[in-house]
């Protein structure tokens, strides 16, 4: 599983260097999507495949299920790491992501995936977290 941060700059054409650490995770490929929290989700081919299984079996008359089916596939772009070991991340996903105007970029590890947000949005969510820390349920007992 991927883990750290990672701060890096996307040029002119929109290219992003993926980080060394994270490299082997996603050297196959990768699917770009857009993530729940203005970001960006970079998955892995295997387990994008493992997402999109699911997804096909979501009931067409479960609405808010179609929508999250809708959201993740119409912004799915596949790509691999080119020579200099970036990704290409398109213009709708940059300007999704609030990277449009600005070339700095943290690309962060989760456990099924890569996330790319912007700067500002990134240090706003550790802000947020930060003053208000949520306790889910699902997390009760492995944090003190």
């Amino acid at each position: 599983m991927p883990f750290g941060e990672h701060q890096y700059s996307l040029d002119d054409k929109g290219r992003v260097v993926i980080p060394q650490p994270f490299r082997p995770f996603i050297e196959d490929g990768v699917v770009i999507t857009r993530g729940l929290e203005n970001c960006l989700y970079l998955y892995p081919l295997l387990t994008w495949s493992n997402i999109e299984r699911q997804l096909q079996n979501v009931p067409l008359i479960d609405r808010p299920a179609q929508e999250l089916v809708r959201f993740l596939y119409s912004g799915a772009h596949k790509t691999q790491l080119d020579n200099a070991s970036r990704v290409t991340i398109p213009p709708p996903l940059r300007k999704f992501a609030g990277l449009e105007h600005t070339s700095d970029a943290v690309i962060v590890g989760a456990p099924t995936r890569l996330e790319v947000w912007s700067e500002s949005r990134w240090w706003e969510n550790i802000t947020r977290f930060v003053e208000n820390p949520s306790s889910p349920e699902a997390l009760r007992g492995l944090i003190g």
